[in-house]
């Protein structure tokens, strides 16, 4: 079984020599067993190893000597051992996935902190088949039900997945290994505990006596598939996860089939939120039924996201951050000036520029107001603001014959709603004189023969509005 495990290790490449092996003991059996193989393993790869125990204070004195049991355990081997206390009940959430978060956060600690290199935990065959049975009785897609993955991308290693449980007791009864049995395994209330001792041994009496292999091999075939596509699919340079805005355009999922259009919609979820949790089918085919549909705009909250579609656009935002685009902003600015706009990566230049040619007639320059009709007779400079648009904010553009409202130009240049919110116009004396995009109002315009002009530039002329997939 040894060299099936060296195998395993080797194939998936979780160990590099000479690397710092912290082993997540529990005091179970599994955990146990993955200590005493890695042990012996060790000298192929010449691991240093350590021993790492998590007491969540969530069963007494039985946590308390569970700790002492593998304390005395590294002991014996002569290993390091840290140990990490907690009282994951006094944490207001599901007591599972409070002792969860706990155990991952203290195997960050130790892999940023270059205490261990890599964290192997006990995970078995059987720990897979109910993992992807869970996930598919709630509904996972795909990737899902690739289950446990042999190595995460935190360092995290899983050795012992394609070993048996009842091949582990074996081993250890055989050499007469103690190990801690966990009471809270029994409790029926823990749903993986019903499916442990009352659905899959009925499924494996009653349809298949292998499921568990049939189960862990689903997720091997489920891995293998998101692996190809992660690979396929296009990717930008920007980081797997922003917790920013993001935008997609619809057609970028209509014209996609739909197994690759809800895989990037599931990537720009991750992005977006930080992670896929509480994320499920559902959740997907809206936001693919929204891309789809013929309305100009809609939206719906998912768990953890604002998901807002406009026009041909759909921005994906962390639902901390969903309100963010309405906030107002107004303030005085004087030429020449740069100032990056509130809640935005764009930045507005004032520039007042001497020219020393004639425009031919033609021309026409939407950034450029007239600079001496901005200044009074006595030479003082214009009292310019700067501020969001408004509703109901009307002017008449540089070659037009009327006003216009905001609202309705937005509408004809399809800007997305999310957009107008900070959309940054200039007013003189309250009266507005430029607008981003659609330029200088008609009565203060520059003309051709204008010598000095105000000029108005935008660093980023089109916000937010670009895929990140």
């Amino acid at each position: 079984m040894l060299d099936r495990i060296a195998h395993f290790i080797a194939r998936h490449q979780m160990l590099p020599p000479s690397s710092r092996v912290g082993v997540a003991v529990s005091g179970g059996a599994d955990s146990v067993f993955l200590l005493h193989a890695l042990r012996e393993l060790a000298a192929r790869w010449d691991l240093r190893l350590s021993v790492i125990h998590v007491e969540h204070g969530m069963r007494g004195s039985a946590s308390l000597e569970d700790a002492g049991f593998v304390k005395d355990l590294a002991q014996s081997f002569g290993l390091p051992f840290h140990i990490h206390s907690a009282n994951v009940p006094a944490i207001h959430d599901n007591q599972e996935q409070a002792a969860r978060r706990v155990r991952h956060a203290f195997f960050e600690e130790l892999i940023t902190s270059g205490t261990v290199g890599r964290i192997a935990t006990g995970h078995t065959r059987g720990d897979q088949a109910e993992t992807v049975l869970y996930r598919l009785l709630r509904g996972s897609g795909l990737a899902g039900l690739a289950g446990i993955l042999p190595v995460t991308k935190e360092g995290v290693v899983r050795p012992l997945l394609e070993v048996d449980r009842a091949e582990i007791e074996a081993w250890l009864g055989e050499r007469n290994i103690a190990w801690r049995e966990d009471a809270s395994n029994q409790n029926r209330d823990y749903a993986r505990n019903r499916l442990r001792h009352e659905i899959l041994p009925l499924l494996r009496e009653t349809f298949n006596p292998r499921l568990d292999e049939t189960l862990s091999n689903m997720a091997i075939v489920a891995r293998d598939e998101e692996l190809y596509w992660e690979s396929t699919l296009p990717r930008d340079q920007s980081p797997a996860t922003s917790h920013q805005p993001l935008i997609l355009r619809t057609s970028q999922l209509t014209a996609a089939p739909p197994a690759v259009a809800r895989r990037l919609i599931r990537r720009a979820i991750e992005a977006a939120k930080g992670d896929l949790r509480q994320i499920d089918f559902a959740h997907v085919e809206r936001i693919l039924e929204m891309a789809r549909s013929k309305e100009g705009h809609d939206r719906v909250q998912l768990p953890g996201l604002d998901v807002f579609r406009s026009f041909e656009w759909i921005r994906l935002a962390p639902a901390s951050a969903a309100s963010d685009w309405t906030r107002d902003f107004q303030f005085s600015i004087a030429a020449p000036a740069s100032v990056e706009l509130p809640g935005s990566d764009a930045r507005i230049t004032l520039q007042v520029i001497e020219k020393t040619e004639i425009e031919q007639p033609c021309v026409t320059v939407v950034n450029e107001l007239d600079w001496q009709r901005l200044t009074s007779t006595d030479g003082a400079l214009p009292s310019l603001e700067l501020r969001n648009w408004r509703p109901g904010d009307q002017y008449r553009p540089a070659g037009q014959s009327k006003h216009q409202k905001l609202k309705f130009l937005f509408q004809e240049a399809r800007i997305p709603l999310w957009e107008r919110g900070d959309w940054p116009i200039i007013t003189y004396n309250g009266t507005i004189v430029w607008t981003r995009r659609f330029g200088a109002a008609a009565e203060f315009a520059a003309s051709p023969s204008t010598r000095v002009v105000l000029r108005v530039e935008v660093s980023s002329e089109n916000g937010n509005r670009t895929s990140s997939l």
